[in-house]
């Protein structure tokens, strides 16, 4: 099994990790340049870290899932495929569960804070940005794992850690634009 050998791993890694880096570094300066939104809206900020990873998690779930279905052979008919059309459904409800389970979590420690924002301002904030990591995200889920597999590239090494990295991004920038979007400023 020469295709899992230690030079091999670091030769078809260490591209995406490098990107992945850049990536990072640019939603740090994404963050950093919109600083007074976040410092503006406490709660916001502490629903920020679940909001980034939401879309890159689900998104890598969906892509390990079309991972499995192009190992397994199912590429010639993955529109039809009801395995893959169950796991967007699975992800999506994983998804939003999520977000409604963090905007209560944050709300509550917003109250005990003697905050006053709003339950549903933070479901209407958090369903944009899902929204949001959902279309960029999924869609860039199905267009990598296509790419990589016809390229000969294992899915696994290359969408997971990229999806990951672009949930991070659409999460930042979805935050910013629901934030204009609802005139929150």
């Amino acid at each position: 099994m020469t295709y899992y050998t230690i030079s091999g791993l670091i030769k078809r890694g260490l591209p995406i990790l490098i990107i992945t880096c850049f990536l990072a570094v640019g939603v740090g300066q994404i963050m950093g340049a919109e600083e007074h939104i976040l410092v503006s809206w406490p709660t916001l900020l502490i629903m920020l870290p679940v909001l980034m990873k939401i879309g890159g998690d689900t998104g890598s779930m969906f892509g390990a899932r079309l991972s499995s279905a192009f190992h397994l052979g199912f590429s010639n008919n993955i529109k039809d495929n009801p395995v893959i059309r169950n796991n967007l459904i699975a992800v999506l409800i994983i998804g939003f569960v999520s977000i409604v389970f963090v905007c209560i979590v944050a709300f509550l420690i917003d109250f005990y804070r003697g905050g006053h924002t709003p339950v549903l301002l933070l479901i209407t904030v958090s369903a944009c940005v899902y929204l949001i990591d959902v279309v960029f995200v999924y869609t860039m889920t199905i267009a990598l794992s296509f790419i990589s597999h016809r390229y000969g590239l294992d899915p696994d090494d290359t969408v997971i850690p990229i999806i990951a990295s672009l949930g991070d991004l659409s999460g930042v920038v979805g935050v910013f634009i629901a934030v204009l979007l609802l005139y929150l400023l």
